[in-house]
């Protein structure tokens, strides 16, 4: 059994690994690499790896940076199956629907203003290529092992990360005995709201384990909360907006769930909220369908008032008439709007309206990758250029950490140290920094062999 390392190695995008396993070839993820613009170009590469040699994907969760290259894998000539959780499978549907519709946009504009007249900007992929995709997923449930090929069993467990997120298990049935390979996947923290706590993989011969937050901690979820309150309040009392970019999963359901929760504490009923963000009203739907994975605490504000979907004072925009309306509404709106990372979708247009007014306030409550006008705004960037404009930022900005979707460093080494024999791990998905200081903390804890993957790199289970 052996790993070839293509992805999110020394990155956090990218996600994408193969495994030889008894004869056949598969690949954990095949994901979007996110950032700047040189960054995405890298999306349009050749992979490092023959499409026709591979047999099965398995799709650890539905974010674009681990299944955004699914439709250029299979327009380059993949054919198997992709073995996913069932709510992964419905999200997968609108996320891959979505990013094909902003790269057929990103096309049209960059078209539309060539200098030399000449429109040959073609879409990295289209719906047509989604379309291929979905008829090649497979559904799985978590913790039913099902042998996905010739003497090759697959174990998914609950990562807490998003709906439907999961930690895989690989164990092959090789010569020389069972070899069992554990993926992380992208890892939850415990008490995350909606979802359940991860589950650790029992046993296995080499980890490979996601390393995001690996050199930090997260913040007490109530010091974050009473942030997210202070920051509400602060707003309300400067008579202005509240931009907020949010990932269309998890993250804006997850906003919503506090809002509800938090009802009468926050003063939630005097604000205009807006849920501008036509892929995470159709994540919503799908959380519908799902709450059977749901945690105990979710099943109850769930079954209570105000529901977090149904608030009294939340508008949902499917329509640009209505997202572009919002920008007649100078103060008391909370608006929640994609993409997260603030590299596309309508966010970029609140943005813009918002940036320059003193008033306005802008609440990052995810991580941003190097390169993206998130990541600048965060760094304090006098002034950004959107849409071809250089804006003068003077909104106040609040970057609340604690509301992560991925575990911190006690986390992860909590899930890793679950497992028996603590085996070798490699760690992947993180920027160095976070990685070494990972790296050296398992050393120092736990006596564990933690290596850095990297680009092109092998390693034997």
């Amino acid at each position: 059994m052996l790993v070839r390392f293509h992805g999110a190695a020394g990155e956090v995008t990218g996600s994408c690994h193969e495994v030889e396993a008894n004869g056949h070839r598969l690949l954990l993820d095949c994901g979007m690499i996110q950032g700047s613009d040189e960054d995405e170009r890298r999306n349009e590469d050749p992979f490092p790896f023959d499409v026709g040699d591979i047999d099965a994907v398995v799709l650890s969760h539905a974010h674009i940076d681990h299944s955004g290259r699914l439709p250029l894998l299979v327009k380059r000539g993949y054919r198997g199956p992709i073995w996913t959780e069932h709510a992964t499978a419905d999200l997968l549907k609108v996320m891959l629907e979505d990013s094909a519709n902003l790269a057929q946009m990103d096309a049209d504009r960059d078209n539309k203003y060539r200098r030399d007249g000449k429109s040959n900007h073609k879409p990295l992929f289209t719906k047509t290529d989604v379309a291929a995709v979905l008829r090649q997923v497979r559904g799985m449930d978590y913790e039913k092992p099902r042998e996905i090929l010739g003497g090759v069993t697959l174990t998914l467990r609950d990562a807490g990360h998003i709906l439907g997120s999961a930690s895989v298990e690989l164990a092959a049935d090789e010569p020389a005995g069972r070899r069992v390979l554990a993926f992380s996947g992208d890892l939850g923290p415990r008490g995350t709201p909606i979802l359940r706590d991860p589950v650790p993989v029992p046993r296995a011969d080499l980890v490979l384990l996601e390393s995001t937050y690996g050199g930090r901690e997260h913040r007490e979820r109530q010091a974050t909360l009473d942030e997210i309150r202070d920051v509400l309040e602060h707003a309300w009392a400067d008579q202005g907006n509240v931009i907020i970019p949010a990932f269309a999963v998890g993250r804006s359901q997850e906003l919503l769930y506090w809002f509800a929760r938090q009802w009468d504490e926050w003063k939630m009923s005097r604000w205009k909220i807006f849920l501008d963000s036509p892929m995470a009203m159709r994540v919503v739907d799908v959380y519908g369908r799902h709450e059977r994975l749901f945690d105990d605490d979710a099943q109850a504000v769930w079954n209570g008032r105000p529901h977090p979907f149904k608030m009294p004072n939340l508008q949902l925009t499917p329509e640009v008439a209505q997202s572009q309306a919002i920008n007649n509404v100078r103060g008391g709106a909370i608006i929640i709007a994609g993409s997260g990372m603030c590299n596309g979708g309508r966010v970029r247009h609140h943005l813009r309206q918002n940036l320059g007014r003193k008033q306005s306030h802008v609440m990052f409550v995810g991580y941003q990758a190097r390169g993206t006008l998130g990541r600048r705004l965060v760094d304090g960037a006098e002034t950004v250029r959107i849409f071809g404009e250089d804006i003068r930022v003077n909104a106040v900005r609040h970057t609340v950490g604690g509301l992560s979707a991925h575990a911190g460093q006690s986390g992860l080494m909590d899930w890793y140290g679950a497992i028996e024999g603590r085996p070798p791990v490699v760690l992947v998905h993180g920027e160095d920094d976070a990685r070494e200081a990972l790296a050296k903390a398992l050393d120092k804890k736990l006596g564990a062999e933690a290596s850095l993957s990297r680009v092109g790199m092998q390693r034997e289970v």
